[in-house]
Order: structure tokens, then sequence, then C-alpha cells
């Protein structure tokens, strides 16, 4: 998957009207490649300094404490692990651009825990890349953010492809082959076939493998 950075950059610019402050959602399946369009947009944007910004869905994810108790810990980085809530006051705090500094938390994978109020989204920032699988879902709750993003994003790439992506990220995190297949299978995957089945309508789709 090749996109094409400057038409998805120019499409983002016309849609903001002056300095307007818009949200940019980017959606797709888990290792559809949306941390790395977000991180590439982000530059090509201009960065910090010309006002882009990067809000990550999985900022959100319930602490394994909640997850261990409401039996889900399995199920980490599924539709109902995460707090769609705090990402939707989140989100209309943005929107509202009441001239406050709004933090948002960051997924740390390497503790494996969400940061509280790691990331600082201030009023310069006028072009906010919301990243995440399940951004467009039309199952509730996740269909109460639908109308919040000015413009839609989706990565769209063949199930084959992500399940070989997903084996070789979770071997990259030091799990042997079977394991990793087993956590793609029984997790990741059906995770991605809710995001395929389940997303709504979109402004620009990505195709790629």
């Amino acid at each position: 998957m090749t996109p094409d950075l400057n038409a998805l950059a120019q499409r983002i610019h016309d849609t903001q009207s002056g300095n307007q402050r818009i949200l940019v959602a980017i959606v797709g399946a888990p290792a559809s490649g949306k941390s790395t369009l977000s991180d590439q947009l982000y530059h090509h944007l201009g960065g910090d300094k010309a006002g882009a910004a990067v809000v990550p869905m999985d900022g959100f994810h319930f602490d394994d404490a909640i997850l261990k108790d409401r039996g889900l810990l399995p199920r980490k980085g599924a539709p109902e692990t995460f707090d769609v809530g705090g990402l939707h006051r989140i989100l209309r705090a943005l929107i509202k651009d009441e001239g406050d500094t709004v933090y948002v938390p960051v997924f740390d994978r390497d503790l494996e825990i969400s940061r509280g109020s790691a990331r600082a989204i201030s009023t310069h920032h006028r072009i906010i890349l919301i990243e995440g699988n399940y951004l467009l879902l039309t199952r509730s709750p996740w269909d109460q953010l639908h109308d919040l993003f000015d413009l839609s994003i989706y990565l769209d790439v063949p199930e084959e492809t992500l399940r070989t992506r997903l084996i070789e990220r979770w071997q990259g995190f030091g799990f042997d082959a079977k394991t990793a297949l087993n956590k793609a299978m029984h997790n990741d995957i059906p995770n991605a076939r809710t995001v395929v089945d389940l997303t709504g309508p979109t402004d620009i789709r990505v195709t790629g493998g």
C-alpha cells in the first residue's frame, strides 16, 4: 500500500475552512497501517509546527484490572474493551475549541497500559488525526462518534495480509510461532472482521495489501 499523501493532505486542507479545527478519522482493521499512515500524514502536513496532531484511539483502552474484573482480559483490543465515553468526551472537547489545552491518553505498548494526559492538544493544533479501529462502527456506543469527524479515511487491506502482519507483530514481541498464531486468530482477526463488517460509510478508501 502506497497512499498518495499529497492527495490526502489536499483533501484535508480542502475540508478545512480557514483556521477551523477539524477532526480526521483514520480507520482500519488491526495491522492495516493506521498508525503508519497517521504518522506519515502528520509529517506531510508539517507536523506540530504546522498545527497537526495525532490522537490514537488505543489510549482509551480500559486498564487490565477493569478488563480482568469484567472477564474481558483475553479479548483486550475488542470493541467492548475501550472507554468509548471517555473518547467521546475528549472529541467533544476538541470540537468545542474553547481555548483550553486538551490532554489525551496514549497507550504504552511496552507497559501494556494507557498513560493518562500523555499528549497535549493546544489551541495551536488545527488538524487532529484520530486513528483507531472502531471509530466508525455502526454498533452502539461507537455510533455516537460518527458525526464528530469532518473527514474519514478507511484502510482496506485483505485479511490474508492482516493475518501475516499480525503473526509477525506478535513474534516481534517475543512470542513463539504457535502462540503468535493463536493470538492473531482468536482475537485480532475476529476484531478485524468486526471492523470490515460494521464500519459505516467513509469519505476516502485507501486500498492495498
